[in-house]
């Protein structure tokens, strides 16, 4: 960092997976980092990975789509590590069907955690962006919002983020703060094999399969989102916003 003051960042749906890769990959950048999920307990593993290494964490338990928890989960944070500067919108849930058997339920509940979400949490961290007149926002969109089958409701929210992005992008920029948006393509984790179950395919097969059709013949890793999410949210990168970066191991068309 090219600051003396420790940068605090948030990564939301920070238990497991993407989540969990990029929060030890801010820490060993320098950042403290607040590892928020829905159920506090289980990013504990993660927080210990973390402060075994030298670095600060916290565990913060909370539903991004409520209002009144994602304040309090910010000012917790702002309270006990320092103003979060750093904020990456990772909390996502699949709730896959084909449309006419996709619930109200299904849809709402996917455009609540990604959507509003990614709203709530920019909106309760931007002030203290704009107060340090430094922030980087980053928010996982997806190769699926390009459309895919069985997906109709996380494609339309993975697109919507990328629109998001953009906007926070024009309208904070500003106050020196950056909004970029990272689109994995097909990323080993507990969703991915979720996914794999749902059209009923052995998880290895299916993982075959995905890196036949990838230029670069493997599947990916949650370390690789976490890499491109480092930049983004690096201090370095202040003339890079609104951009979306697919992560998907070559071209998808």
């Amino acid at each position: 960092m090219s600051t003396t003051e420790q940068r605090v960042a948030i990564v939301t749906g920070g238990a497991r997976g993407i989540g969990a890769a990029t929060a030890v990959r801010l820490a060993a950048e320098g950042r403290a980092v607040a590892v928020l999920d829905l159920d506090e307990s289980a990013c504990a593993d993660v927080v210990e990975k973390i402060t075994a290494a030298g670095g600060r964490a916290l565990a913060v338990g909370c539903d991004v789509s409520d209002t009144e928890q994602v304040e309090a989960a910010v000012a917790r944070v702002a309270e006990e590590l320092g103003a979060p500067t750093v904020l990456v919108n990772n909390a996502g849930v699949l709730r896959d069907n084909l449309l006419f058997k996709m619930s109200d339920s299904d849809w709402d509940t996917v455009m609540n955690v990604h959507l509003r979400g990614a709203f709530l949490m920019s909106r309760a961290c931007q002030k203290h962006m704009v107060d340090a007149g430094f922030g980087r926002i980053v928010n996982l969109s997806s190769s699926s919002a390009l459309g895919n089958r069985g997906q109709v409701n996380y494609a339309a929210a993975k697109a919507g983020l990328q629109g998001f992005t953009k906007t926070l992008a024009k309208e904070l920029g500003k106050f020196g703060i950056t909004a970029n948006a990272v689109a994995p393509g097909f990323i080993v984790t507990e969703m991915t094999a979720a996914t794999a179950a749902r059209v009923g395919m052995d998880f290895e097969d299916f993982q075959k399969a995905a890196a036949s059709q990838i230029p670069v013949q493997r599947v990916g890793r949650p370390e690789d989102i976490a890499n491109a999410i480092a930049f983004f949210t690096g201090e370095e990168a202040g003339f890079v916003s609104g951009q979306v970066m697919y992560v998907a191991g070559g071209p998808l068309n």
